[in-house]
């Protein structure tokens, strides 16, 4: 295994459950690639507001606190829910959205930190 990617939401809640899961992946020695907030904030279509329904900026202070890459937050969006209930990946849907530009940011950073890592990379065996 490559690694472990942590989610969250900003709540202390849901981070109480992703510190559980990091520190259990930790304990059998699989590298954390990073911490991701789900659900950080909702962007209104008709007043352009940022509304921080869960709060934010959880997930942030957790990887801070905890030494791991912060990797990116993800908004909470209907365009985003409704293509992943559709099986249709957002980046395939809508691949010059701002929440698929982030996406293809955090896949970069995971790539970037697997390609530097001493670890071997995993093997795809058919």
């Amino acid at each position: 295994m490559a690694g472990a990617i942590i989610v969250s939401t900003p709540q202390d809640l849901s981070l109480i459950d992703a510190r559980k899961g990091l520190n259990m992946f930790k304990k059998v020695n699989v590298p954390i690639l990073g911490i991701i907030e789900n659900m950080s904030y909702f962007q209104c279509t008709n007043c352009d507001t940022k509304h921080e329904i869960f709060g934010n900026g959880g997930a942030k202070a957790e990887a801070e606190k905890l030494g791991v890459p912060f990797l990116n937050e993800i908004p909470l969006d209907i365009s985003l829910r409704t293509s992943s209930d559709d099986g249709n990946p957002i980046v395939h849907k809508e691949p010059h959205s701002i929440i698929s530009q982030k996406y293809m940011e955090i896949g970069s950073q995971i790539i970037n930190t697997i390609e530097l890592s001493e670890r071997p990379s995993p093997r795809i065996i058919q």
